[in-house]
């Protein structure tokens, strides 16, 4: 079996939910006029990645602007579901593609860094929320749970998600080998070099199709009042992209691109995968269950359970 796949680089609208949506579904266009039918937009495409923000916060003191530019971000992050994943559902069903996308979730008082699944059929199939914000990022999002690590089989693959750094935790990549991922999506916020290589080693471990995204992004795509707390590493460029598709050997498909918006598109032929997997299968005959076991907790862990008598 062989399918076209796209990944999508691209920016958010920041704080912008409706701009960004109606940006969203226009690159999803360009991806489908490619005839693709599974695309992957980036690590918190909805409503933005705060990349340099502080929140007005240090150890031991939070500050009244601080917590005023979170009420913006809270406020532009998205319920699921909601108007925005209604519009992009609709786009996927009349595009006849399958759409892997990261949004910022918002349930009750917290926010998560969310990824969400569409099929071609107009349908939200679910979520996988981040299981490990990274360092200053645990301050904005809460923590995920086993109970949303899905793996969808679907005609074009069996598709799952591992956002940004959760990337380089050894133990879920097993899990989701274990799950006989094919198609290993990765949107990131990671754009430095060293993340092409654990793309390519990961598509070598797992012995599967790795596609990952990341967003472009300058400074004055934010709001004249954001506060960036860090130099831009290229001119004003804050996240530069380098998206790319690798193939279950290690081979690089399309990309890596930098500071532009584009769209990278690869055929994805499945026979590839069984052959990969004659002299390795991490999950299969070169694992030692003697040796080594992982256990996974899918249960959904909640603060408050009620029990009526």
């Amino acid at each position: 079996m062989k399918t076209k796949a796209s990944v999508v680089q691209i920016g958010a609208v920041p704080f912008d939910p409706e701009a960004t949506t109606t940006k969203i579904v226009s690159w999803m266009e360009k991806a489908a006029d490619e005839g693709s039918r599974l695309i992957l937009f980036p690590e918190a495409t909805l409503s933005a990645y705060p990349k340099g923000a502080d929140f007005g916060c240090c150890v031991g003191k939070r500050t009244p602007e601080g917590r005023k530019a979170f009420r913006r971000y809270y406020d532009s992050a998205i319920t699921v579901p909601g108007p925005e994943t209604e519009r992009i559902a609709k786009a996927a069903a009349g595009m006849k593609t399958y759409v892997v996308i990261g949004v910022i979730e918002r349930d009750g008082g917290t926010l998560y860094c969310t990824a969400l699944f569409f099929s071609d059929e107009g349908e939200l199939l679910g979520k996988h929320r981040k299981l490990m914000p990274t360092s200053a990022e645990r301050l904005i999002w809460g923590f995920g749970d086993g109970s949303t690590l899905p793996v969808y089989d679907t005609p074009v693959g069996k598709i799952g998600a591992v956002i940004c750094w959760e990337n380089y935790m050894p133990m879920f990549r097993m899990a989701m080998y274990n799950k006989n991922i094919t198609v290993y999506c990765a949107p990131t916020a990671d754009d430095r070099e060293t993340w092409l290589p654990s793309m390519r080693h990961i598509a070598l471990e797992g012995r599967c199709f790795v596609l990952t995204s990341c967003q472009v992004l300058q400074k004055k795509d934010f709001p004249a009042d954001y506060v960036c707390r860090i130099e831009a590493d290229h001119g004003e460029c804050v996240m530069r992209g380098g998206a790319a598709i690798i193939g279950p050997l290690g081979n690089v498909l399309a990309g890596p691109v930098f500071d532009e918006e584009t769209v990278l598109s690869a055929e994805l032929d499945f026979d590839l995968i069984a052959e990969a997997k004659l002299d390795f299968d991490v999950a299969g005959h070169y694992a030692r269950p003697d040796v080594f076991k992982l256990f996974v907790n899918e249960n959904s862990q909640q603060a408050v359970t009620r029990v009526k008598e």
